[in-house]
């Protein structure tokens, strides 16, 4: 085929039921980016020659160098079958794992997927991770089973053995897709069940959960319904069933139907008869499948490698195919292979056709899919303005006419050089042009002469001397670029060089026109706070509209055509069409929804795989360069979707990544691109998070505790003694009791461990509890409730009712009802709960709507104690870290003297001040504040009512005084019981050889890393071992198991949860057992104070470690090398 020109492409763009908008998605090295290359060259964009040497869409050098993809590209195609001409949008995607934010960008723009998985190796974790995003996507799947060739050439399979190992292969993979649709089915009816019903009467319970009535056949992978190729993508070959049906329909003289339906699965022909039997007559019968298909090109590959020319020149004859002399005569018999099977079995044609048929246009978009894309955080459709859900039907359409609303996606980002845009490249002159030019530089010379023989410059006329005087802008652009060869200026060079943004996006209604003038909605924005804030509604003209949050106005400066490497200019893009923006760097930071109307919500925003949790701190190596680094971070956080940029409260400037590839990528990109200085990049600073358990049962020799004798009592008591000074009640049980340095209040604090069952719960629904506490603060502060949907409170409920029987239990009793703040940051997995009998207040008086007397009366009291918990819960005692599953219980709190004292004061205000006006405010009476950012005045200012005590200077010392003694009793009440640290764990997922296992454990044991499962892969000799291991340890662990396997195994690391670790980081022996066993000093290697240590290192904490470790060894100058 030959290469396209863009009016071309212009053309097919206007066709929406002809564009196709796919991305391959596969595991990292399975040959997804080879594949594009073979589908790229049928447009003749690249010779066929070097499909899967050159891999085209690996346009980074980083890439070429590593092998693997580390960004999604899209490129478009032309496709001819029969008489419809077809647009495919490919988006080639990255398979490491570290990279997967990428694949989310790349499936939420397409419509359909290719799964291409290795035939030797399986279904991989990662192969599963992605159908799982196309999956919550929904998008429709096809699959392509690549490296056939490797069956034949390095497992030396039979045909027979081949044709059994494809079959576990697909079998493998439709588990899963069954897995995917079981799970939706039941969560759907778990849905269905929980709304009321009202025929509840006669209801019986089914138990066949809906999974009978649903039908899922269309979602499974089968040969026979066209929705698989199998293929290898090197050697340029690739067949769907169809091909071959059609070939022995005419040969044999069966039916193409009847063939379609046998040529795969456990079918067998009977020659002379010419019918095809489901069950062997004669032992050995061999399926058609392998028979029909398998064996010839297993004889094929079995000729070029033992170099038959015969049975060569027989084969390519018999398939009428013609071979160049060239490829005829090559040493390397891939050569030869390629030559034929590429001409034979054109993989791109096998795959091509398969998504014109199988894969959905945007007009055959579900509208499932649209409600879910416009429903964000826990909102449903139906809670959406109408005005909002009118616009489900343009989604639909898919509408190009001028009425239709232009809703764009764009799911990131990508930085490009200004000199690859197009509007920058330089174009070829006319002759006019040169002709011009010419006479300028004749003018300057003939000025430069005279101004050398001596002739005042002034008598030269003014219009002769702009070229050389006039500013940079007035000039023509002709002028420009010749000054530019002649002599370079530093100006324009610097600004060549720059980055610029181009915006990764689709049109999913309306026609994208250059300079149109389009909002652009962020991912908090909400139509209905925009109904709020205009008066006027949606209806109100777009000019003079008053700011509304979250939303901004620009025009589309540029729109390109995305061909890989390089960009086309469009003027505009009808619907359905991947394209790319530029000029929207300045509104866009990651991803955002475009509209041309205020109505539409913002889209559901990308799920990401892997969480980022690699974080190290980057600085200048000279402290000069310090702007070029800030800007250079803020323009590598816009061009990677996954990346975090913070300044942390120390003023590191900190990069949170998702694995040490993707740091590496990063740090390169920010040295050679966006920065463009020398960094020095800190040790990766490992997270932890600090926790309490139960007291132990027994200790650390096993011996069961209070049974044994104890020899250092007296030591471990002193120790624990230091720890508490002296005004601090302590209880046999761990209730601490502080007073506020002021005497005016007294606070009890306990702290007990949460249930890990609960830890897990509070970390999963964040987001509500988020929308929870924001509820209860706005109904705290006095102001009118946002209006909530329903279901929203439903979920409330839910959430409130799971706790309730999680913990449950004596010590529990009503603690669920008594909540009063969740910590840090107001969603984070540890809670507050209020047990004092003078004043009630709990999380749950948003949802309900009712905020209780007492509550407004010591709101600002309390404030300061939720800000005491917020402030404990974000550093711990140990070493600074968030606490994780703790509950702080708020046992009493006397504020008797505070109160007293406020009425003392008052009665003495009343007397000084009652001349003055009565609406003056009075700083210690009237209980009148200063108003926290943000709050309406006129709320606040409340006066006492009657039997109300007032309480004086809310925000004055005491508020101040009240924060930090909740902070202190709740580090003392985590001190008194036992502390433990929680390390972030890693699943590993490692596929190894049998011959190198023993080294993977080696290098796993000695990483503290935990074998979970080892299984081995069904027809081959690798085994998959699934491990964790903590991320402190996994630096360095893929390069140096691939060093001791020789790059046999390679890992996956993707985060997984946080662990306890077992060991107390403050354990000194007590008994005389652990004495005997430990010694005196104990200094066997504890792996949680080791983890402590170097945490409060790195902040500059107090570390308990001797300077001098060996006194008594003689150190000289040659020893202490």
């Amino acid at each position: 085929m030959v290469l396209n020109s863009l009016d071309k492409m212009v053309q097919l763009q206007k066709n929406t039921a002809n564009i196709r908008n796919i991305c391959v998605l596969a595991h990292v090295d399975h040959g997804k980016t080879t594949l594009a290359d073979c589908l790229i060259s049928s447009n003749g964009i690249i010779s066929s020659r070097l499909a899967g040497k050159l891999r085209y869409l690996d346009s980074r050098e980083d890439e070429q160098v590593r092998g693997i993809t580390m960004k999604s590209s899209a490129i478009s195609l032309h496709y001819t079958q029969g008489n419809e001409e077809y647009l495919i949008n490919l988006i080639d995607s990255p398979g490491h794992v570290d990279f997967s934010s990428e694949v989310s960008t790349a499936v939420r723009i397409c419509d359909g997927c290719i799964i291409v998985v290795d035939a030797v190796e399986g279904v991989c974790p990662q192969t599963q991770a992605v159908l799982r995003q196309a999956w919550l996507e929904n998008i429709r799947p096809v699959l392509v089973i690549n490296k056939i060739d490797r069956l034949i050439v390095e497992l030396k399979f039979t045909p027979q053995e081949a044709y059994s190992h494809l079959k576990n292969i697909l079998e493998q993979i439709n588990a899963l897709t069954g897995t995917l649709f079981t799970s939706k089915v039941l969560e759907e009816r778990a849905e269905r069940e929980s709304e009321p019903q009202a025929n509840t009467g006669e209801q019986l319970y089914d138990w066949s959960a809906g999974l009978e009535d649903t039908d899922d056949s269309h979602l499974y992978f089968a040969p026979e319904q066209g929705n698989v190729v199998f293929a290898s993508a090197i050697d340029g070959w690739g067949f769907g069933i169809e091909h071959f049906a059609k070939i022995y329909s005419k040969k044999i003289g069966i039916k193409k139907e009847v063939l379609l339906k046998t040529l795969w699965g456990d079918y067998y022909i009977n020659m002379k008869a010419k019918k095809i039997m489901k069950v062997d007559q004669a032992k050995g019968k061999k399926p058609l499948f392998v028979q029909l298909i398998l064996e010839n090109i297993w004889s094929l590959y079995d000729a070029v490698m033992k170099r038959d020319k015969e049975k060569m020149d027989k084969i390519v004859t018999s398939l009428g195919l013609k071979i160049g002399a060239r490829e005829a005569r090559h040493s390397d018999p891939r050569v030869q292979i390629n030559a034929v099977c590429s001409q034979w079995l054109p993989v791109s044609h096998a795959v091509l056709a398969m998504v014109c048929q199988q894969l959905p246009s945007p007009l055959d978009v579900t509208s499932e899919r649209v409600e879910k894309l416009m429903c964000t955080g826990s909102q449903t459709f139906d809670s959406l303005p109408p005005e909002t859900q009118a616009l489900k039907a343009a989604f639909m359409k898919c509408g190009s006419e001028d009425a239709a609303p232009v809703i764009i996606f764009v799911s990131k980002m990508f930085a490009v050089d200004a000199k690859a845009l197009p509007q920058n490249r330089p174009r070829p002159l006319t002759h006019e042009e040169i002709a011009e030019r010419r006479e300028r530089a004749r003018q300057r010379h003939a000025e430069k002469l005279a101004a050398a023989q001596g002739q005042a410059p002034t008598g030269s006329p003014p219009d002769g001397s702009t070229p050389d005087t006039g500013p940079e802008g007035e000039e023509p652009k002709g002028e420009e670029q010749q000054v530019e060869s002649v002599t370079p200026d530093p100006g324009p060079q610097e600004n060549d060089s720059q980055e610029t943004f181009v915006a990764f996006a689709r049109v999913f209604s309306g026609v994208a026109r250059r300079g149109k003038s389009i909002f652009v909605l962020g991912p908090k924005y909400s139509p209905a706070e925009f109904l709020q804030r205009v008066p006027l509604g949606f209806s109100a003209p777009p000019d003079g509209l008053p700011p509304v949050p979250h939303m901004a106005r620009c025009t589309l400066q540029h729109l390109y055509l995305l061909m890989g490497r390089e960009l086309q200019e469009l003027e505009e893009v009808p619907p359905g069409n991947v394209l790319g923006i530029g000029g929207l760097q300045d509104f866009v930071l990651k991803s955002a929804t475009l509209c041309s109307l205020p109505s539409c919500p913002p889209f559901i925003p990308l799920t990401f795989e892997a969480t980022p949790i690699v974080r190290v701190a980057v600085e200048p190596k000279h402290p000069s360069e310090m702007p070029q680094l800030v800007k250079g971070m803020k323009l590598l956080n816009q061009a990677d979707p996954c990346v975090q940029v913070l300044i942390q409260e120390t003023g590191e400037h900190v990069l949170v990544t998702a694995g040490e590839v993707h740091l590496q990528r990063c740090l390169d990109d920010l040295r050679d691109r966006f920065a463009k200085i020398q960094i020095s990049v800190s040790e990766p600073i490992i997270p932890f998070r600090e926790t309490i358990t139960k007291p132990p049962r027994v200790d650390m020799v096993n011996e069961e505790i209070g049974k044994q004798q104890k020899v250092a009592v007296i030591y471990q008591t002193k120790e624990d003694q230091s720890k508490i000074p002296e005004g601090i009640q302590v209880d046999s049980d761990g209730l601490i009791t502080m007073t506020t340095p002021n005497k005016l209040a007294t606070l009890s604090v306990r702290a007990m461990p949460l249930p890990e069952a609960v830890t897990r719960m509070l970390e999963e629904n964040s987001d509500l509890i988020r929308s929870l506490e924001q509820l209860t603060s706005s109904l705290n502060e006095g102001e009118n409730a946002q209006a909530v949907h329903g279901k929203t409170r439903e979920k409330i409920w839910e959430f409130k009712g799971k706790l309730e029987q999680h913990l449950t239990g004596r010590k529990w009793r009503n603690a669920v009802d008594q909540i009063w703040s969740f910590g840090p940051r107001k969603c984070g997995p540890n809670i507050l709960v209020n047990r004092s009998e003078d004043f009630q207040n709990s999380v749950w008086t948003g949802p309900a709507g009712t905020a209780s007397k007492e509550a407004s009366r010591y709101r600002d009291v309390g404030n300061s104690i939720v800000s005491g918990f917020q402030l404990a819960t974000l550093s711990g005692p140990m070493c600074e870290e968030p606490l994780m599953g703790v509950c702080f219980v708020l046992e009493k709190w006397d504020l008797s003297k505070f109160e007293e004292q406020g009425a003392s004061e008052k009665q003495d205000g009343d007397l000084g001040k009652a001349e003055q006006e009565e609406g003056a405010a009075r700083p210690g009476g009237d209980g009148s504040l200063a108003l926290p950012e943000g709050h309406p005045g006129p709320v606040e200012k409340r006066t006492p009512q009657k039997g109300e005590c007032p309480l004086p200077d809310c925000y004055g010392p005491l508020s101040g005084q009240l924060i930090a003694t909740m902070k202190e009793a709740c580090r003392y009440a985590l001190q008194v019981k036992p502390q433990r640290l929680m390390a972030a764990m890693y699943t590993c997922d490692i596929m190894a050889t049998s011959d190198v296992l023993g080294r993977v454990y080696a290098v796993l044991s000695k990483r503290e890393g935990r074998v979970l499962q080892e299984e081995m892969k069904e027809g081959t000799d690798m085994f998959i071992i699934k491990a964790v291991l903590p991320v402190a340890e996994s630096f360095g662990f893929a390069d140096e198991i691939r060093k001791r396997t020789s790059g046999l195994a390679s890992p996956q690391l993707v985060f997984s949860h946080w662990e306890v670790i077992p060991s107390d980081p403050f354990w000194v022996p007590t008994t005389e057992e652990e004495y005997l066993h430990f010694g005196e000093k104990a200094d066997s290697e504890n792996q949680a104070r080791k983890y402590m240590n170097a945490v409060r290192k790195r902040k500059g904490l107090y570390v308990e470690e001797k300077i001098v470790e060996h006194a008594e060894k003689q150190r000289t100058l040659s020893k202490n090398k």
